[in-house]
């Protein structure tokens, strides 16, 4: 009969930090909390009154790896509420920039955070120079990474906070002479990202979940325009999603979770792959169709997968992108400024980010709402912690600690990136 307390405290994040409290009495969980311990920091409250064309740069500083999501959702939802039809060449430069981003933060994740659990060593600090394999693992990290780099910030003007895009277009174009280097980069980091889908596919671990999966899903998998629909074959629009998805306090946690039809639901790489692995680059449906097999998946594991089948989706992408654009000086689409209430929803890495940006009639924020990944995966990671655990109580506890961390990291919340550093509190109870 096992009885104890398991705490896994001030689990760091990106953006803030999470905590893990768990008590096991007479072999039953009676308490499992995952709570996110980052204090609010007020971006919906600080807007109010600003100009709308302030708003993407104010609300990219919400998150310092993504930050180039928000600004694309946030131009897309005061866009949405000025009647503002961006033009097709900026389209497509936003969907570079944010292709440039999933390769950088995919990348970051899967070599960083979870190569490590695959070869079990601590990060990738401890990888043997010495051992081909090993190096060939760490070369192809920085390669990855660094065409991803490239790419935002060649369209952007950085790879994180990207100063160029703005609603109605960009202040500042890319050069078309900057192109022909960037897709060669591209081409060059192809076959790391073909090694990186071989090991995540031959990964072993498994725990099958029964969850519903949100994503978007278009006719390019472009991440960026679409409408959502889920495994149940519901469709979702931008103006119903913030309605839609059930919020959820949890008084433990200083952020909001979120249900479907009062069940956990899970977004991010997994469900897009889920749903719309039809809708890939034709090359990545040609070169990953053995792990293409795997999917639809119910093995939340697989999300690190479908991450390695999305980087060599976003770099073909692009390439194709880069190889017919023709860039053409174009002024910013005007502002009238006045009321109006925008919507918008994109796949940002981690999952669907939302936004609702009210406006008064000066153009001035009112009210904005905003659903970020991890908040709507934060009731599915918790029961998928409480779903290993229970057949796995009478485990070790180093083996509890080290298999619970590997869940957290597999939805690849934005807590994922020090968790490797955990120091653990355990508690047992006298019998």
């Amino acid at each position: 009969m096992h009885t104890f307390d398991l705490g896994i405290g001030e689990i760091s994040k990106i953006e803030g930090k999470a905590s893990l409290h768990v008590v096991i009495k007479d072999d039953n969980i009676e308490k499992l909390e995952f709570s996110i311990s980052e204090f609010k920091r007020f971006y919906t409250q600080a807007i109010r009154g600003k100009d709308v064309v302030a708003i993407p740069q104010l609300t990219a500083r919400i998150c310092g790896t993504c930050s180039n999501a928000h600004l694309l959702c946030a131009i897309k939802a005061a866009e949405h509420a000025l009647g503002i039809t961006p033009s097709l060449q900026t389209m497509l430069l936003r969907k570079l920039l944010n292709y440039g981003l999933i390769i950088r933060d995919h990348a970051l994740h899967l070599y960083v955070f979870v190569l490590p659990d695959l070869l079990g060593i601590d990060s990738i600090m401890d990888l043997d120079e010495n051992d081909p394999k090993q190096h060939q693992l760490l070369d192809d990290t920085f390669i990855m990474k660094a065409a991803g780099n490239a790419l935002g910030i060649a369209i952007g003007g950085r790879s994180v906070h990207a100063p160029m895009p703005t609603i109605g277009g960009f202040i500042k174009l890319p050069q078309q002479e900057e192109l022909p280097k960037l897709i060669q980069q591209l081409q060059n980091a192809r076959p790391s990202v073909l090694r990186a889908i071989q090991v995540f596919k031959d990964c072993s671990f498994i725990l099958n979940r029964e969850l519903e999966f949100v994503g978007i899903v278009n006719q390019d998998f472009n991440f960026l325009e679409g409408d959502v629909r889920t495994s149940s074959g519901r469709v979702i629009k931008a103006e119903e999603y913030g309605s839609a998805m059930e919020h959820v306090v949890i008084p433990y946690s200083h952020a909001s979770g979120y249900q479907l039809m009062s069940k956990p639901y899970m977004v991010g790489a997994l469900a897009r792959v889920n749903l719309g692995k039809d809708t890939l680059n034709p090359k990545v449906k040609e070169d990953a169709k053995d792990a293409l097999s795997i999917f639809p998946s119910k093995n939340i594991y697989h999300n690190n997968l479908a991450q390695a089948i999305e980087i060599l989706h976003a770099i073909d992408s692009s390439i194709d992108i880069l190889q017919k654009i023709k860039i053409v000086p174009e002024k910013l689409e005007p502002i009238v400024r006045k009321a109006g209430v925008g919507y918008a929803l994109i796949e940002a890495p981690r999952g669907m980010l939302f936004y609702k940006l009210t406006l008064d009639d000066t153009g001035k924020a009112q009210d904005v709402q905003i659903m970020v990944p991890t908040g709507q995966n934060q009731i599915g990671i918790e029961k998928s912690i409480y779903d290993f655990l229970k057949p796995n109580l009478d485990k070790k506890k180093d083996y509890l600690i080290q298999e619970i961390e590997q869940i957290v990291r597999s939805y690849d919340p934005c807590m994922s990136c020090a968790s490797h550093f955990l120091k653990v509190k355990w508690k047992q109870h006298e019998q």
